[in-house]
């Protein structure tokens, strides 16, 4: 291997680095210099998290030669910010919420200063063209360009404007809600600023010493029985210190308790091209990687059930040959659900107008842009710790336990930053169980990092569905019937599987009624990648098939689409037709406002040839009312701790992916306790340090860690408060709490700050004050076999329009304009939540236009990476008008409501509902491609000319 002596001038300082001529300048700054800002995303420049500027030109460092860069000038963004802070364009980003899981914005906060350094003013024409090479998954690119405009002084939400980010920025900077102290009020998040300066420490970032690399040796087949594995010459490769088999794991595991069908690494057979076989550690990857090509397996193929409809004919062959009980399987269905609710069949007949297609979902990936990463290390007394991008440390806590075979107290589970999940970190994969089971055997420490390609075939994402509708309604406009079959590929393995089936039912009643309902769910076992729960899971497909549906029903019964939404909309404390209560629902409020921005009334049908307006709706859990598994723990704890120092600990074991659920936390106690948000540490999701949350995932945390946050606050509170009323001599009750203070309420003027307060309080109690709260579950759902599932506490409520033009000579479909309105009960920070409902509006745009997770006849990915499997680009994505309606839920902490998944639902079938208004065709089948759209008019044209 050659290597070179490289001179190099990295953030103004001489670097002399010796590395081998193969290396990229990506791995130049991260493994010689530890510069671990610059990202690893996509492995072939498609992201640009690793952009940083080469003699001040934005440049990939992940495909760009090392050796080539000899005598440059490198920035990357640990040298953006000056001695005396970061700089004006990284607080930008903080104070903006230009920053979610922060992955991507080191690479875009540098192309963004290119831009600046070029042009102090750029348009926003000029803003989406500089950034188009750097991916974000999670904003939507909305709070990016208020990010720039800020800082380029063109206006912000910041008050001082461009000038005041030349200082340290407060957390809180805009005015709280009526009667509140600081819920309400517009801030940054806990921890973005770290984002923008380089700072977080995400797992690949993570270097222990003597670590190893690990890899894992994946299938080539869709379907095959393992015969034999041997790892004898791989264990005998120079630099190789551990090689891993099924037999080293022999235990199923699965994130439903009821469910578990999977193996760390295949034991009997493989189920889709990529399931592990085989895990090597090694003094680095590229001798893992030779490694891997020395493990000699010998398979019998069989044959590879890819068609949805085929893998239900009698006779298939099985996926899996028994169930997690070990008996034998007759069949290759997965889970099925068929409940009733009212005199559906009458209703179909008796009414004025009924619907009846065929819709098609095509299944899509979350596309993170950090790819899954584990850190395993033992220690000489047992203890295994394991660092892992994983948004369910509590449930990965509990499977390491079960398939290692230690008890759950020898094992501690950190999650560090977290570049990004929507779901797809929802459950434990095989590098968690790899990576330990390979630093056991190694006795060093095995970090495994999954290329761009394996973050593909681990996949989870969305399941594709095919689904047939009946939606009826009488002249009035009321809905009488809706029947729904659906069929779900999902894929080999069962991950999510339960729950999926029932959400595809449950949760489509609300937030329009529904005279009757019939659902039924069939989710089927097939050889590819095993589909789970992403953003919206399960019931954002039956959502784009059932709202397309209600827009033909309206035109057929002669009313505006928006108008039977309205005269079927739900209202607070009412139950669906399958017996969810709805404590609070603002489907009017939110109807009512994107209607007036978007000009619906005005604009409908009434945009040149080609533009055309469409209308959505839909409704979304709060959190689940139970937990995965049965337990007597409460779902969510949250313990404050005051110091002398007058500053607060929060710890919980809540999963922040990038939403904010750290600041919210903040927040809430900052609320309750009248100490700042500044004053205010939040240590989340670390099983030794934290109590129990159990992850992100349905939009739990906010309701729950929320609800356990306000209890601990306002128990803390009542401590400050009588300290300082005995300080003063007065009664507690004289005590008043504002925005970091403690005041006389019958003295104006005497007031002492909350910092001030926690040392008083602590001094009076001679011990360090220690509170805490939890919620516990609160049972609701339907007493019927399945009622419980779908059952929220709470219930947000979304519309949205959507403005789109098509070229009937291409078929390519333009989205222009989209207006969203979402009901998350109050707003804890304002910011935070649009940030949640444009990064919600841009993933299901992409779904609608782009995304298209399939495999070819060998099962074979169509196109494992970010460039074939296209994501939406600055340059794509529409421009978004999030609007936050609040209609407060007596339930939720303060009113509050969930706001990170319910913001999607209804963009896809909003633009194939403007579709239709565009050009008069009904677009059935994801994504509306350019030839699909073509292949929709010219069968029209046809249609229309036979009928002439």
């Amino acid at each position: 291997m050659a290597t070179s002596l490289l001179s190099l001038r990295v953030n103004g300082e001489e670097q002399l680095l010796a590395a081998p001529d193969h290396w990229t300048l990506l791995e130049l700054l991260r493994y010689r210099l530890r510069l671990t800002g610059s990202k690893q995303g996509c492995d072939k420049g498609d992201c640009g998290a690793c952009t940083v500027l080469v003699n001040g030109q934005p440049t990939l460092s992940c495909i760009t030669l090392g050796k080539s860069c000899e005598g440059a000038e490198i920035t990357t963004i640990e040298g953006v910010a000056s001695p005396d802070g970061p700089s004006p364009l990284q607080r930008a980003f903080d104070v903006t919420g230009a920053l979610q899981c922060g992955f991507c914005q080191p690479g875009m906060i540098l192309s963004a200063q290119a831009l600046l350094d070029k042009n102090p003013c750029p348009s926003d024409a000029e803003m989406r063209e500089a950034l188009s090479g750097n991916l974000c998954r999670c904003t939507g690119y909305t709070k990016i360009y208020e990010a720039i405009k800020l800082a380029s002084g063109q206006g912000g939400v910041l008050p001082g404007g461009k000038e005041a980010l030349t200082g340290p920025v407060p957390t809180c900077f805009g005015p709280p809600a009526a009667g509140m102290n600081v819920v309400g009020a517009r801030g940054r998040k806990a921890d973005s600023i770290r984002k923008a300066t380089g700072e977080a420490i995400y797992a690949d970032d993570i270097a222990l010493p003597r670590m190893l690399h690990g890899k894992l040796l994946r299938s080539p087949y869709a379907h095959a029985r393992l015969k034999r594995v041997d790892t004898s010459r791989a264990e005998a490769l120079p630099g190789v210190y551990a090689v891993a088999t099924g037999k080293d794991a022999p235990v199923r595991f699965g994130i439903i308790p009821w469910t578990p069908d999977e193996y760390a690494l295949a034991v009997d057979k493989v189920r889709y091209v990529g399931d592990p076989v085989a895990a090597v550690a090694a003094v680095d990857e590229e001798t893992a990687i030779r490694a891997l090509d020395l493990i000699d397996v010998e398979y019998e193929v069989l044959p590879a059930m890819l068609d949805l409809q085929k893998a239900l004919d009698p006779g298939a062959p099985l996926v899996h040959d028994v169930d997690w009980k070990d008996r034998p399987r007759e069949d290759n269905l997965c889970k099925e659900v068929d409940l009733s609710f009212g005199e559906v069949a009458a209703a179909l007949t008796s009414s004025d107008a009924v619907v009846e297609n065929d819709w098609f979902y095509e299944g899509s990936t979350h596309a993170p842009i950090e790819p899954h990463c584990a850190v395993a290390s033992w220690s000489p007394d047992g203890q295994l710790t394991l660092w892992s991008a994983s948004q369910v440390t509590h449930y990965l806590h509990r499977e390491l336990s079960k398939v290692l075979g230690i008890p759950s107290e020898k094992i501690r589970v950190i999650q560090p930053a977290l570049g990004g999940a929507f779901g797809g970190k929802s459950e434990p994969f095989s590098l968690e169980f790899a990576s330990a089971i390979l630093a056991k055997k190694a006795g060093r420490p095995v970090k495994i990092l999954y290329t761009r390609e394996e973050v593909f075939y681990a996949h989870r994402g969305r399941h594709p569905m095919a689904m047939h509708f009946k939606v009826a309604g009488n002249k009035d406009g009321t809905i009488t019937a809706v029947e729904s079959d659906i069929l779900i590929d999902g894929g080999a393995y069962h991950s999510f599987g339960l729950i999926t089936t029932y959400y595809a039912g449950q949760l489509l009643p609300g937030p329009v009624n529904f005279g009757s309902y019939h659902f039924r769910a069939k989710r089927v076992y097939t050889n590819k990648p095993a589909c789970g729960p992403k953003r919206g899971h399960g019931s954002v497909q039956p959502r784009f098939a059932f709202e397309g549906a209600l827009d033909e029903l309206a035109e057929k019964l002669g009313i505006d689409p928006v108008d039977i939404r309205l005269r079927n909309a739900m209202v607070s404390g009412q139950k669906t037709v399958n017996g969810q209560h709805l404590p609070s629902t603002g489907l009017k409020e939110c109807l009512d406002a994107v209607v007036a921005s978007s000009g619906w009334r005005e604009r409908r049908g009434k945009l040149p040839s080609g533009r055309g307006l469409g209308v959505a709706c839909s409704m979304y859990i709060s959190g689940t009312a139970y937990p995965i598994y049965p337990n007597e723990m409460p779902q969510s704890g949250v313990i404050v701790k005051g110091d002398r120092s007058g500053k607060l600990t929060v710890t919980c074991g809540a999963n922040d992916i990038g939403q904010g659920s750290d600041g919210m936390l903040a927040y809430i106690i900052a609320e309750e306790t009248g100490i700042s948000p500044d004053d205010i540490l939040v240590v989340s999701a670390d099983t030794d340090l934290t109590p129990v949350d159990l992850g992100a995932y349905s939009s739990r945390i906010t309701y729950m860690a929320g609800i356990a946050a306000q209890e601990a606050g306002h128990k803390l509170r009542e401590k400050l408060v009588a300290a300082v009323a005995a300080k003063w001599g007065v009664p507690p009750a004289q005590v008043g709490v504002s925005f970091g203070a403690y005041y006389d309420r019958e003295q104006p003027g005497k007031q002492v700050s909350g910092r001030d307060a926690l040392v008083l309080a602590e001094a009076a109690a001679g011990v360090p004050l220690v509170e805490s709260g939890g919620y516990r579950t609160r049972k609701v759902g339907a007493d019927y076999r399945g009622g419980t599932i779908g059952a929220s506490p709470a219930y947000s409520t979304t519309a949205h329009i959507a403005e789109v033009s098509v070229d009937r000579e291409t078929g390519v479909v333009t989205v222009e304009k989209v207006w969203v309105a979402h009901d998350c009960g109050r707003a804890i920070n304002p910011q935070l939540v649009e940030g949640q409902i444009e990064g919600s509006v841009y993933m299901g745009y992409a779904e609608a236009l782009m995304e298209a997770h399939t495999f070819d006849e060998r099962g074979l990915h169509t196109g494992p990476n970010l460039l074939d499997y296209r994501l939406p680009t600055s340059k794509d994505t529409p421009d978004i008008f999030a609007r936050i309606i609040e209609t407060l839920d007596p339930g939720g902490p303060y009113g509050a409501k969930e706001a990170g998944e319910g913001p999607l639902h209804p963009i896809i079938p909003a633009i194939a509902n403007a579709i239709y208004d565009a050009v008069g065709v009904r677009m059935r089948r994801l994504p509306f491609t350019p030839e699909r759209v073509l292949e929709a008019l010219r069968a029209r044209d046809a249609a229309n000319q036979a009928a002439v």
